[in-house]
């Protein structure tokens, strides 16, 4: 039996199955002013069982939140400064083409050493629109990392020393279906881990543990995620399966296939593992935005991949995401019912007897929940 802490289910909070939060969809944490999602529905409070169907589609599919801010308004009065989000703090992975935050107030890089070596950069830390937020290049400012070179271990230790509660991931991707057209989001709940020269987890001999990935992100969080791309005008796709290639090399026209056709992926790219699997192992809510650039070599009207288009795509993918980031923090509860903080609790296996305790130091950051 895992030597974890606690019952499961404890205290959990939020994620929910993907029916789950078709329903809730996360929610507004916000109770003071409008941002940008908000001003689609500043009659918020006309809203009521008898007209909210009566309201337009683009109107109608706010419901969620509006009941969300509702009940946060009654029970969290508006205060000034940070929300009332207790230890919430929302961590960016940026790839190709997200150097920045816009609007963070407060803003100041930092230098964060882990027991894993150096993240990728500096990691810029501030205020945005109310919540604690800390932005890490995954590249490294410039693009001096490949895929493969990554400190991925190293980036999602960073975070979590940081206070780091939530990580959204965004990156680049090929499409692998017509109707995912470069420009367009994709917000993936499942992986497909084709990478074979990258350190995968946190834990090995000496401290052995085991997480599930069954589902890999958390819902609510691609919920959230979701709404807030959507309010920048860019169409977004919920769900589908990411394919992670090992790179730095595109794929083959033989493998493009195999991947769309017997494999059934909708998108690929190089980066989202084994950020993913960490991100789950140091108990953080992950979810990922895939930015579509290309249709890979797959589609017979597109040819192979053009690094020029990629780079003209991301210009336009760059500033629809810098607007999702921005709109986020507004669209933010704790409404996860997977329990993604919980992730660790029945999951290690070593007894505590048999620890290495040169390794258990090394995993007091992002374990040490269940380690101590």
């Amino acid at each position: 039996m895992p030597y974890g802490k606690g019952k499961r289910g404890t205290e959990a909070s939020s994620c929910g199955g993907r029916g789950a939060v078709r329903t809730v969809q996360g929610g507004a944490g916000r109770v003071r002013g409008l941002s940008a999602p908000w001003r689609k529905i500043k009659d918020f409070r006309a809203y009521t069982p008898e007209n909210i169907f009566q309201q337009d589609d683009e109107r109608r599919s706010f419901l969620p939140l509006v009941l969300s801010r509702i009940r946060a308004e009654a029970t969290n009065p508006p205060t000034k400064g940070v929300q009332d989000m207790g230890d919430t703090m929302l961590a960016v992975i940026g790839g190709s083409g997200i150097y920045e935050i816009d609007g963070l107030k407060d803003a100041s890089w930092q230098n964060v050493q882990t027991a894993w070596g150096a993240p990728s950069d500096a990691i810029l830390t501030g205020v945005l629109d109310g919540v604690r937020l800390a932005f890490v290049p995954r590249h490294g400012r410039g693009h001096v990392h490949s895929p493969t070179d990554v400190p991925y271990r190293a980036n999602v230790d960073a975070l979590k020393q940081l206070g780091a509660t939530h990580v959204l991931s965004v990156s680049a991707c090929g499409s692998f279906r017509e109707e995912m057209a470069p420009g367009d989001f994709v917000i993936p709940d499942q992986f497909i881990d084709r990478t074979v020269h990258r350190e995968k987890s946190f834990f090995s001999s000496g401290c052995v543990a085991h997480v599930s990935m069954a589902h890999p992100t958390c819902t609510a969080l691609g919920a959230m995620a979701a709404m807030a791309a959507r309010s920048t005008g860019v169409t977004v796709h919920e769900g589908g399966t990411y394919l992670a290639m090992e790179g730095p090399q595109f794929s083959s026209l033989a493998e493009s296939r195999m991947y769309r056709d017997q494999w059934g992926c909708d998108v690929i790219g190089m980066t989202n593992m084994p950020e993913a699997k960490l991100a789950r192992e140091a108990e953080l809510h992950y979810a990922t935005v895939a930015m579509v650039t290309d249709y890979d070599s797959w589609h017979p009207d597109h040819g192979e991949v053009d690094v020029t288009e990629i780079i003209k795509t991301l210009g336009a993918n760059s500033e629809h995401a810098r607007g999702m980031i921005a709109a986020l923090p507004a669209l933010m509860v704790p409404d996860c019912q997977q329990a993604c903080d919980k992730s660790l609790e029945f999951a290690v296996m070593t007894a505590p007897d048999k620890r290495d305790p040169v390794l258990v130091k090394k995993l007091m950051t992002v374990a040490g929940r269940v380690l101590r």
